[in-house]
């Protein structure tokens, strides 16, 4: 490759760049460099940082990938695509309709078709070979987080299935199969009324025990806030999964508090705007860039190095599917949420409450705040591990999920004490 193909490259990439810099000043009502006078001096220190920032990487990313192994690099994506099934399970299809119209796309693995597929499986051995009632059988509730999908649930859904549990996983609205949403204002509480046309469609009987994780445990709260009469009459265990009943507004995600308030206050709203109103801009830039947004997904999905190269490029995927303009639509809701008093609701079930060490996005306080709500919960923190628990430490997290099942059908509570899986540091 000659100097000239690597310096247009460049070139072009840093032009994206300032483009990019340019329309976010814009948006959030800032005046772009070179284009006139009236800047206030915060705006504009703040615009210069985030030029600066944004072109370095740009600049850096695009002479990497043209001279050390752009090629090499796309082939490795391909040939981890291709090393795993996961992802491919598929159950019943079937769809619930939202207040709004929204389709929202759910698939149901039934005991039969599990047992089925189970002969002779070691995950039966996991589950103790217990079995659901035949009718109504006992239903487990999925509901995923933020720019992902029910496919997240991978390695639990293969140990349900297998054991022959009767199991709902769904996509949130905008995410995965799930219709784009048709309203623009959402809620952790429209989430809560989601769940709730789910379970009318897939589950309208019997007993329940829901799962969540991050943005999906959000929704269980949300749930539990509108509808206290279904939890008290038919949810018998739950799980919340690196998530959070609020607080969020002042999460740092890991970086100087300082930082981070300059970031909410000039960035982050005219960063949102173009997002909605650009969103093709900031794919292309997005795809430009793919190898630092890998580095970013990892750094904020995965808290250990040990983690299996194939889950890593399964977690990127699910990521990377999720539209801009649904990532700048559904993140302010976070800083929003507020459900602790909906967390009552659980108070003398069996529930599950687990966090990773390193999470960036819900840290571990955030847990152990809801722990602190439901004093017969079991608290798990996770060693070395992020926000993305039931990937990470998906065999922890199952075996888990397998106790809480237990107790859950037999009517029994789940012991606090210690928990005896590796990586894992349970309250006693």
């Amino acid at each position: 490759m000659n100097g000239n193909s690597t310096g247009a490259g460049t070139a072009a990439a840093a032009a994206g760049a300032f483009e990019a810099v340019g329309a976010v000043a814009a948006a959030g009502g800032m005046t772009p460099p070179g284009a006139g006078t009236g800047w206030r001096r915060g705006a504009g220190v703040a615009g210069a940082a985030l030029g600066v920032l944004a072109a370095g990487a740009a600049v850096g990313v695009a002479v990497e990938r043209l001279t050390v192994g752009r090629g090499m690099r796309r082939d490795a994506r391909l040939a981890l695509d291709s090393a795993g099934p996961y992802g491919t399970l598929r159950g019943t299809p079937g769809s619930a309709v939202a207040e709004d119209g929204t389709q929202l796309y759910y698939e149901v693995d039934e005991p039969e078709q599990a047992r089925e597929e189970a002969e002779g499986s070691a995950s039966r051995r996991l589950f103790g070979g217990r079995r659901t009632p035949a009718a109504p059988p006992l239903t487990v509730v999925f509901s995923h987080g933020y720019c992902l999908s029910q496919d997240s649930w991978h390695f639990q859904r293969a140990a349900l299935r297998a054991a022959g549990i009767r199991a709902v996983f769904w996509d949130q609205r905008s995410h995965g199969r799930s219709e784009r949403s048709r309203t623009g204002a959402v809620s952790i509480d429209l989430f809560g009324r989601d769940l709730k046309a789910v379970i009318d469609a897939a589950a309208p009987e019997g007993p329940l025990v829901l799962v969540g994780h991050s943005m999906g445990g959000m929704t269980t709260m949300g749930l539990a806030a509108q509808y206290p009469g279904l939890i008290a009459g038919r949810v018998v265990g739950a799980a919340f999964l690196g998530t959070s009943s609020g607080g969020l507004a002042e999460n740092t995600y890991g970086l100087p508090a300082a930082g981070m308030a300059l970031v909410r206050r000039l960035v982050l709203p005219g960063a949102f705007k173009l997002m909605a109103a650009r969103p093709e801009l900031i794919e292309k830039g997005r795809r430009a860039t793919s190898d630092l947004f890998a580095g970013v997904l990892r750094w904020y999905s995965f808290g250990s190095k040990d983690v299996d190269p194939a889950v890593v490029r399964f977690a990127e995927r699910l990521i990377e599917a999720t539209p801009v303009d649904v990532v700048a639509a559904f993140y302010p809701v976070f800083a929003e949420h507020e459900k602790r008093e909906a967390l009552r609701a659980f108070d003398g079930l069996p529930v599950v409450v687990a966090a990773g060490d390193k999470d960036l996005l819900t840290p571990r306080e955030h847990s152990e705040a809801i722990a602190e709500a439901l004093p017969g919960a079991r608290l798990l923190i996770l060693e070395d591990t992020g926000h993305l628990v039931m990937l990470e430490r998906h065999e922890v997290v199952t075996a888990q999920l397998a106790e809480l099942l237990a107790a859950a059908a037999g009517g029994g509570a789940l012991g606090r004490g210690e928990c005896a899986a590796a990586g894992a540091r349970g309250r006693a």
